[in-house]
């Protein structure tokens, strides 16, 4: 049995958090010696009850770990331990940092600026629209710029999507291992990522899905960024925990403002109110708090797509809104015979090429 599958099994102790482990290592020496101490032993650790010595326990975490060891071999995916060498700098200074993360796709993790960019699921077209425009002036100025978010609905697919859309490297930091994709919907992007980027997690295929797991995995998001920037959130949510951890770190903490009546500004409008963000309405912004000078700018222009690769789904709409003109969303699901979740998906595609506009009321209307 080797190290790494020490290692991994560690990290799958039930109830035992990263800043536990850090004692347990403190005690023992390394993984390897955990797993075959005295029960006796580990029983006189701070924090270590009598359930969590036993060895059935560790054995059990063992074989599970074993599994987990060539899943990952199979599937190509790299694995960072927190006293290793290659863990990302930047997580490494957060103490409740993970154990250990698993990471598919190819990205430089301490790259020279990374930037954390979160938001609501709920993205209106006034966020969707900064959020497109602060990544596209970042990449401008900083061609080298990594773009992190948790591809999640709204503001964090965005994020990624602009990212990718300007040649920047973007990282998802997902909730789940990397047996799958949640929401199943942002597959597609997710294999793009891969290879512009890449797929972080902490979280083993043994882990259950779990809606504690995407609160836990904001940690990962602020820790790996220079700043942390909330692009649209209500007064709760989990962008505002992202921005707390960000601001617990001692990284910087931007937000977008909004109106004072619009309900997924209030979150921003809040941070900014309390100190606990920047104001920030461009990328301009942005480079000056952090102190970024911009690159100069290289001569190859990026290639625009004139004619976008459409999937069957998206010209299926894209057919139906030139030919009814301005639809909702929930006309244009019932037209297509599509959830309105997959709909509002494909619709948001459609309008980063553009070849659709959002309008005031949730219509959408053709460009020509």
């Amino acid at each position: 049995m080797d190290l790494l599958t020490y290692q991994i099994a560690l990290s799958l102790l039930p109830g035992i958090g990263s800043i536990r482990t850090r004692s347990i290592l403190a005690h023992v020496g390394s993984a390897e010696k955990f797993f075959h101490e005295k029960n006796i032993n580990l029983e006189k650790i701070p924090g270590i009850g009598h359930q969590l010595a036993t060895r059935s326990l560790r054995e059990e975490a063992l074989r599970t770990a074993e599994k987990e060891r060539e899943f990952i071999e199979k599937n190509h995916i790299h694995t960072a331990y927190f006293l290793d060498d290659n863990y990302p700098l930047r997580l490494k200074q957060c103490e409740d940092a993970p154990v250990i993360i698993y990471s598919r796709g190819d990205t430089d993790l301490d790259a020279g600026k990374i930037i954390s960019i979160v938001g609501t699921r709920h993205a209106s077209t006034y966020g969707i629209d900064h959020c497109k425009k602060i990544v596209e002036e970042l990449a401008a100025a900083f061609p080298d710029l990594l773009v992190v978010s948790g591809l999640a609905y709204g503001i964090d697919i965005c994020a990624h999507k602009a990212a990718l859309k300007n040649g920047l490297q973007t990282v998802a930091v997902l909730g789940h291992g990397l047996h799958m994709i949640y929401p199943a919907i942002h597959r597609q992007i997710a294999r793009e990522i891969e290879l512009q980027g890449a797929l972080v997690t902490e979280f083993s295929t043994a882990h259950t899905l779990d809606k504690g797991n995407f609160i836990a995995r904001n940690r990962i998001i602020a820790g790996l960024a220079d700043a942390t920037l909330v692009v649209e959130s209500a007064e709760k949510g989990g962008a505002l925990i992202t921005a707390d951890l960000a601001n617990s770190y001692n990284r910087d903490v931007f937000a977008l403002p909004g109106r004072a009546s619009d309900t997924f500004s209030k979150g921003c409008n809040q941070l900014i109110k309390r100190n606990l963000a920047a104001l920030v309405e461009t990328g301009n912004d942005i480079a000056y708090f952090l102190g970024w000078e911009a690159t100069p700018p290289s001569n190859k222009d990026v290639q625009k797509e004139l004619f976008p690769n459409l999937n069957d789904e998206e010209q299926k709409l894209l057919n139906i809104i030139k030919e009814h003109g301005e639809l909702s969303v929930d006309q244009l699901s019932i037209l297509s015979d599509l959830p309105v979740s997959k709909t509002s998906s494909l619709l948001l595609n459609l309008e980063f090429t553009g070849l659709i506009k959002i309008l005031p009321g949730n219509m959408y209307r053709y460009l020509a």
